[in-house]
């Protein structure tokens, strides 16, 4: 008689985890220190999105929170990013959050501007101050078009997006596979920083920004 060999178990799939925003820190010195002092963001641009609550500081480990939210207000999203200067920087997406909600900021004109990180779109803003608020804005979290797609869905107003990724290959392409999705039915424009990326430009001695349209 053969050998018997045990049947493998059914794979049970593991259901998702619900989202939860990780504990707020009684106060946001950490993160404060690190946007305004090691990445030169205007601390009036973090004191905003902190009104907002769309960004604050964890309990646990004093990273910095973005939040994102969906169409009623409720946070969807939350991008984790380690608020230390040295070492390897930490960031994460908080597991079960909802790509489609993302750090973002909607205004009241017609144009978006679409950025990979929300530091980058934090940078963006403080290199480029005037009526900023007016203006609507997303951090993708990533090269993902779907919080592109989701604020585009709620702001039907927006005929312009300005594609302000990373001076990458990454970035370049993820750019190139954004437009043929939206020039169809919007102005698409590329907006290139100088160097790598948005804080880099800020970071820098003498802060520059190439504009390219594609």
């Amino acid at each position: 008689m053969g050998t018997v060999y045990p049947s493998a178990q059914e794979r049970v799939e593991e259901p998702p985890k619900p989202f939860v925003l990780p504990p707020a820190n009684s106060n946001m010195r950490r993160v404060y220190a690190y946007l305004v002092k090691h990445r030169n963001i205007d601390r009036s641009v973090v004191a905003h999105f902190a009104r907002e609550k769309l960004l604050y500081e964890d309990a646990d480990y004093h990273n910095a929170v973005f939040v994102g939210t969906d169409e009623d207000g409720v946070p969807r999203h939350a991008h984790k990013r380690s608020a230390n200067s040295f070492g390897k920087a930490f960031r994460l997406n908080v597991e079960g959050c909802d790509p489609r909600h993302s750090f973002h900021h909607i205004g009241t004109d017609r144009s978006l501007y679409v950025f990979e990180a929300p530091i980058d779109m934090l940078s963006y803003i403080t290199l480029h101050p005037e009526g900023w608020q007016s203006h609507s804005y997303v951090a993708c979290c990533g090269t993902s078009i779907q919080p592109v797609l989701k604020l585009l869905e709620r702001q039907p107003q927006i005929n312009t997006v300005l594609l302000c990724l990373d001076n990458d290959e990454a970035g370049h392409l993820a750019s190139r596979r954004m437009k043929e999705q939206l020039a169809e039915r919007y102005t698409v424009e590329r907006l290139i920083p100088a160097h790598k990326d948005w804080n880099d430009d800020l970071t820098a001695e003498e802060p520059s920004y190439a504009q390219v349209m594609q």
